[in-house]
């Protein structure tokens, strides 16, 4: 295996990078910084440069991750950056599929690892935005995975736009209920006002560079996420595994001390 570095604003390495590749997974995305998090320079311009570049270097399919309600018209700036990043994509010429995903959970993720972390660490308390009544779909990792190599042989997705979804719809409550079980912790769940809890998080960020969830988080619960639950057996015959039988990851000891800015 090759392994090239470079920056996503260098362009003449991003085309060496692709010299004799068929095929691009396109993963990149800045929002794991929260607000500290330069979209318009990773998602939005990065995805630009690997298009162009891959267009040039004559690359025969580009896979993109992006996200369910990606919308241009968002308030929410991750939203926004992927629906602008996947709009590059698909004017680039670029024979493509991206795949509008679901929170996608697995080992070293950044949706139920946090999650436990936070409810590890909790004094007692976890907080619920809204109540915790959103709706989300959560996708096995390495259904998403599957997904996108069964697609590279299916000529039916290409040049398609794909919404992927796990095998039911939860609740964020039902969620952290879900986790606190797998992690042998109970804390009672408080719902909060979004505009509060923001207020809360961009403290705790500010402060807190190595906190595990980011404001985007929020921004993520505002509305369901979700999409048709057959879309996986339907368009890759594939059965998605179950949420609360997957979790098993989360029950390595916890490491995670919380470093203060400047610390």
């Amino acid at each position: 295996m090759e392994a090239a570095v470079c920056s996503l604003r260098d362009e003449r390495g991003l085309l060496a990078a692709m010299k004799d590749v068929d095929v691009i997974f396109h993963l990149a995305g800045g929002e794991r910084l929260g607000a500290r998090s330069d979209l318009t320079t990773v998602d939005v311009e990065g995805t630009q440069a690997i298009a162009r570049a891959a267009v040039q270097a004559g690359v025969e399919r580009m896979f993109y991750v992006s996200h369910l309600g990606a919308d241009r018209a968002s308030a929410y700036a991750v939203l926004k950056a992927k629906a602008i990043a996947e709009g590059h994509i698909v004017n680039s010429g670029i024979p493509y599929t991206i795949f509008r995903s679901a929170a996608v959970f697995g080992m070293g993720d950044r949706f139920t690892v946090p999650l436990a972390r936070m409810l590890h660490r909790a004094p007692g308390v976890f907080f619920l935005p809204a109540g915790g009544e959103t709706r989300i779909q959560p996708i096995w990792v390495e259904d998403l995975v599957t997904c996108m190599v069964l697609a590279m042989d299916d000529p039916g997705t290409g040049n398609q736009l794909i919404e992927v979804g796990g095998e039911d719809y939860f609740t964020f409550r039902q969620v952290i209920e879900i986790i606190q079980a797998k992690i042998h912790t109970r804390r009672s769940l408080i719902p909060l006002s979004p505009a509060y809890l923001r207020i809360l998080s961009l403290f705790i960020e500010q402060s807190f560079p190595e906190f595990p969830i980011s404001i985007f988080w929020l921004d993520y619960l505002a509305a369901d996420r979700t999409c048709a639950l057959d879309t996986l057996p339907r368009r890759f015959g594939l059965l998605p595994a179950r949420f609360a039988q997957r979790l098993d990851y989360l029950q390595q000891p916890f490491n995670y001390p919380y470093q203060k800015r400047g610390k």
